[in-house]
This record gives structure tokens, sequence and C-alpha cells, in this order.
């Protein structure tokens, strides 16, 4: 999905940090429900949020999947899971630092949501284990 990005103009770029329990929520998700995943952001008009191993993207579908930004460059070498991963953050459009706080909580909330619906042993559910009776 990075080759995505490639050709858009960025309005700003930014190095930041993702919280630890954000990224490792998403690489949960992508391994549980598959890569690359996509989700449709309620309360935020027409915004997806499309997530992959490298890159998380936050798109308008009304205007044809046109950035708004996205984290990329993700320094996963020798972290440990409970620290927060630096990353690049690129800005697409000059007010979506507004949105940002309001897309993490949908994320998590909206991936939280998934990974509970599936059910199956190994997946989170609890299985009751076999009796010699």
């Amino acid at each position: 999905m990075k080759s995505y990005l490639t050709d858009i103009p960025v309005y700003e770029t930014l190095k930041t940090a993702v919280n630890a329990e954000h990224f490792n929520l998403v690489q949960i998700a992508l391994k549980r429900l598959g890569s690359p995943i996509r989700l449709e952001l309620p309360k935020l008009r027409t915004l997806d949020f499309m997530l992959d191993q490298e890159t998380w993207i936050i798109v308008d579908r009304s205007l044809n999947d046109i950035p708004v930004m996205a984290w990329l460059d993700f320094e996963t070498k020798d972290r440990g899971l409970h620290e927060p991963l630096n990353c690049t953050l690129n800005l697409y459009h000059a007010h979506a630092n507004i949105i940002h706080p309001r897309v993490i909580e949908a994320m998590t909330l909206l991936l939280g949501e998934q990974i509970a619906n599936i059910e199956g042993p190994g997946n989170g559910s609890i299985s009751k284990l076999p009796t010699d009776d």
C-alpha cells in the first residue's frame, strides 16, 4: 500500500510515535482478519482507514481515495512490545491533524470489535477441555 502514496504531494511530514497499544492491536487484527484491512470511520463523513503491515492511510472515498494522512516507516527493530514506535506521519491536507485523535480512537474501537467477533479455538475464545469421564 505504500506505493499508493507515490506521486501524491505531501502537505507536511512529521516525525511522531505510535502508542504500542495501537500498533499491537493493528498487528493482531492483520494476523486474524487478514491484510489489508479497510475500515469505514463512523461520524467522519467519507473517511476510511486502510491498514497493512507497513502503512496506515486515511483516505477520502468521496474523492477517489485521496489520502488525508498516512503513518509509515514504523521503526520496529529492537523494540519492546510495550514501547511506542517512532514513525513518519504524512499530512496531505491542511486540517488533517484535527482529526488525528478521532481516527485513532475509531480504529481502536472498530478493530477491537471485529477481533472480539471472531469465534473459534485459538482466536481468543474459551474452549472446554476434554475430560476423561
